[in-house]
């Protein structure tokens, strides 16, 4: 397939993606322009290192000092700049406990957007979750980070692995869930457990399905009650904390594991991949399918994520490619090729595409006042030429009509001498003839 595909029918609109990959990579992929245009790579941070694969992440958008967290597979969790990839700092979950990376690794991270902004220094409060249930919640001041506070931490879980860890819109109310792990809400204030799912019961051959929760979002940013969750066994459960302990509704996806979901900003509309490349939008309130989407991947789906204002998402997996699709038409808009295997997105909603477009103008004001700049001094060097050649006497140069009349004068005569000649030869010729003839 080719590195860069684009439907020319739709084009995309002006967005601004961050890719990361197994090698731990950070890619910026950018659509730019006010009309709908090719996304492209732009710019890509840090160096490619297996052992740094990032896991997850998490981006605050806001207009003023925007920024990224990324939790990599060694342990560590950076917090950056997501303008320039600039790190403002860094710290390990594991701290000093001795825990290898190689036994636990982070499953959840979460960015909070609750953040003190100062002249000098700057605050953010950071979730993160291990597989062995371990959830810290974290205050950081930067660039000052040696006085920063105890963190808060809990067991999410006591056995089983913890696969997931989500924070609803207000930003109170955590979700989790996991391998063995049923999904649980905690109240991040009081850091106690308020919620916890049920086992479904056992299907009509008395079978039990264990639990293996593999996904989750909350479907509305206003209320915490109503989240949606996928699993090992291709199952997508829709769960009422008001209404019971078990699935209020559930239905089967495809054949593989579901592998990631997302929500809609309308309440009532997910997206749900999985691990066979298959990417489809449901009416979770009825299970009905609305449509899957056209352009279909060749490895499994690892993220999905709808762009809060523009009507598109993206989706990027182990295929290498980052994919962008029109949400009203299901048709593929884009798909850019990222050379390694993508592990997670986000989108940059601040992004409007016109900062290049000033940063553009503002080029192109500098070059023009160069270029003036260069002209003045062109014109003052000839300036100064002039009078050296003024004062120093030099020979007049011939005019090209000058030229021309002495090369016709030229060659006027050369051919009289050539006349000349001729009728020389021609009396010697005539002279021998007659003797000739005398003698004879």
């Amino acid at each position: 397939m080719p590195r860069i595909i684009t439907n020319e029918a739709y084009g995309c609109p002006p967005i601004r993606a961050l890719t990361f990959d197994s090698l731990g990579l950070i890619k910026v992929t950018e659509a730019r322009g006010k009309e709908r245009g090719t996304p492209s790579v732009v710019n890509t941070w840090g160096e490619m290192n297996a052992s740094r694969s990032v896991l997850a992440a998490s981006m605050d958008d806001r207009p003023n000092n925007p920024l990224l967290a990324v939790a990599r597979k060694d342990g560590n969790v950076e917090v950056l700049n997501p303008c320039n990839g600039d790190l403002h700092f860094a710290y390990s979950v594991f701290g000093d406990d001795g825990c290898s990376p190689e036994d636990d690794g982070i499953s959840g991270l979460h960015l909070f957007r609750k953040q003190i902004d100062d002249q000098a220094e700057r605050s953010c409060t950071l979730l993160t979750c291990t597989r062995k249930g371990d959830v810290s919640l974290r205050s950081v001041t930067f660039p000052d980070t040696m006085d920063d506070a105890a963190p808060k931490s809990w067991k999410a879980c006591g056995l089983g692995e913890l696969l997931f860890g989500k924070v609803d819109g207000s930003e109170n109310f955590g979700l989790f869930g996991g391998k063995r792990v049923e999904a649980n809400i905690w109240d991040l204030e009081q850091c106690t457990k308020i919620w916890s799912a049920k086992s479904p019961p056992k299907d009509n051959l008395g079978i039990f399905t264990p639990t293996w929760f593999t996904c989750a979002a909350f479907l509305s940013n206003e209320d915490h009650r109503k989240f949606v969750t996928g699993t090992k066994s291709h199952q997508v459960r829709l769960y009422d904390v008001s209404a019971q302990r078990r699935p209020v509704l559930s239905f089967d996806f495809h054949e593989t594991a579901v592998t990631a979901i997302c929500e809609d900003p309308d309440g009532h509309t997910i997206y749900v991949g999985n691990a066979s490349a298959d990417l489809a939008a449901y009416d979770i309130r009825t299970g009905k399918l609305l449509g899957s989407f056209l352009g279909k991947c060749s490895g499994s789906i690892r993220s999905v994520v709808r762009h809060p204002h523009h009507q598109v998402i993206a989706s990027c997996g182990l295929d290498r490619y980052l994919r962008v699709y029109d949400v009203e038409t299901r048709q593929l808009i884009s798909a850019v090729f990222l050379k390694q295997h993508l592990t997670g997105l986000v989108f940059d909603s601040g992004f409007s595409g016109e900062e290049t477009a000033v940063a553009n103008t503002v080029v192109e004001a500098a070059t023009v006042d160069t270029m003036t700049i260069m002209d003045q001094e062109d014109d003052e060097e000839e300036v100064q030429e002039d009078e050296t050649d003024k004062e120093a006497p030099v020979k007049k140069r011939k005019s090209k009509k000058e030229k021309r009349s002495r090369e016709k004068v030229s060659e006027g005569e050369e051919t009289d001498e050539l006349r000349s000649s001729k009728k020389t030869r021609e009396h010697k010729k005539k002279t021998k003839k007659v003797k000739h003839n005398q003698e004879d």
